[in-house]
C-alpha cells in the first residue's frame, strides 16, 4: 500500500504558520486593549478621588496654592485618559483588523485541510479498489489451477 502524500503539505505548513502568527499578533492587541483600559479605569478612580479634593479644598479656608495644584493635577489626569482612549480608539481598529486576518488564515488554512482530506480519502478508494483487484484475480488464479 502507497503512502499518501498531500502534495501541497509545504503550503500548508505556511498557512499554519501565518495563522498562528494572526494569531499572536490578536492577543498582544487584546492584551495590551485590556492593560490600556485597567490604566483608564485607575486613572478615573484617581478622578474621582481628586473630585472629592477639589470640593474639600473648595471650602471652609481656601489654600490657593493648594487648590491651584489639585486643579493642575486634575488636568493633567484628565490628559492622560484622554490619551489613553484615543489609544484604545487606534488599538481597536488594530484588533479588527487583526480579527480579519485571522479569520481569512484561517480560512486558508482549512481550506487546504479539507483539500488533503478529500485527497486522502480518494487515495484510500483507490488503495481499496487495488487491493480488491488483486485479491479478485488471486481468487480467479486460485479457482483455475484447481479447475
Amino acid at each position: 500500500m502507497s503512502e499518501f502524500r498531500f502534495k501541497l503539505a509545504a503550503l500548508l505548513m505556511l498557512r499554519q504558520s501565518a495563522r498562528d502568527e494572526c494569531r499572536l499578533l490578536l492577543a498582544e492587541s487584546l492584551r495590551a486593549d485590556d492593560d490600556l483600559r485597567d490604566r483608564l479605569e485607575r486613572l478615573e478612580a484617581e478622578a474621582a478621588r481628586m473630585q472629592g479634593r477639589r470640593r474639600a479644598a473648595s471650602t471652609g479656608q481656601v489654600d490657593v496654592e493648594r487648590v491651584v495644584e489639585t486643579e493642575r493635577y486634575a488636568a493633567l489626569l484628565e490628559s492622560e485618559k484622554e490619551r489613553l482612549r484615543r489609544r484604545r480608539e487606534a488599538l481597536a481598529v488594530e484588533i479588527e483588523r487583526g480579527r480579519d486576518a485571522l479569520l481569512k488564515a484561517d480560512q486558508e488554512v482549512r481550506g487546504l485541510e479539507m483539500l488533503r482530506e478529500r485527497q486522502l480519502l480518494r487515495h484510500r478508494r483507490e488503495q481499496q479498489r487495488r487491493e480488491s483487484k488483486q485479491i479478485d484475480e488471486c481468487v480467479h488464479i486460485a479457482t483455475a489451477k484447481r479447475a
